[in-house]
């Protein structure tokens, strides 16, 4: 299992208050620009940020093009990440990740939490339901959810709108920041909501720095 790390001490910055542990979602590798952009947004607010993929996207700068698999299938791979990280670094550890990714992890942290080996779950766009398929929900676990979680979720993001969200039954460990007019990137139209891409990524990485000093 290959990893990426972006630390801050490596920069000559101080220790990092936790090591984040973040995985890709259904498409988009653990270098897309995406997942770079929330890694590097993450360790300017002082976190160590830990990428690495699932089987199935490594399998693909193989040449093998492989679909996801169902997210359950997927617990495994990341219950061995999260063992490889304890062994290799100290202090508080929340894992996440972007998507699929985020319920997968989501899937996985309360037996984390229970075991003591996590503090936290952060996700980002989390997938509620596919798009366009409001019915289809992937809620049932997040009701009983006891491992403290921050979701950072557009408003407009088509796998679980603000208003949409808005009447799921949600355990109380769950935290949502919601950034306006954010898609499921959270990326918004400036013209339409006055913030950039620039501006949502910071607002989400100060979040996620002080819920993560409060978990650890």
């Amino acid at each position: 299992m290959h990893f990426l790390i972006d630390d801050p001490e490596e920069d000559g910055g101080s220790p990092p208050v936790a090591t984040v542990l973040l995985v890709h979602g259904a498409g988009a590798a653990m270098d897309s620009p995406g997942m770079l952009a929330i890694a590097k947004a993450l360790m300017e607010q002082g976190l160590r940020v830990v990428r690495f993929e699932f089987g199935y996207m490594a399998a693909r700068r193989e040449g093998v093009r492989k679909p996801p698999p169902r997210a359950n299938l997927l617990n495994p791979e990341y219950l061995e990440a999260v063992e490889q990280i304890r062994s290799d670094f100290d202090g508080p550890l929340i894992i996440g990740g972007k998507s699929m990714g985020g319920r997968v992890a989501s899937m996985v942290a309360d037996e984390l939490h229970r075991q003591g080996k996590i503090n936290a779950l952060v996700c980002f766009g989390y997938p509620f339901h596919p798009p366009e398929k409001p019915g289809q929900l992937r809620t049932d676990h997040l009701a009983d959810l006891k491992t403290p979680t921050l979701i950072c979720q557009g408003t407009r993001d088509p796998f679980g709108t603000w208003d949409e969200v808005h009447g799921y039954t949600l355990s109380d460990a769950i935290e949502i920041l919601w950034l306006e007019d954010g898609d499921h990137d959270l990326k918004p139209r400036k013209t339409i909501s006055g913030f950039s891409a620039a501006d949502h990524l910071r607002t989400m990485a100060e979040a996620v720095a002080s819920f993560a000093k409060r978990v650890a």
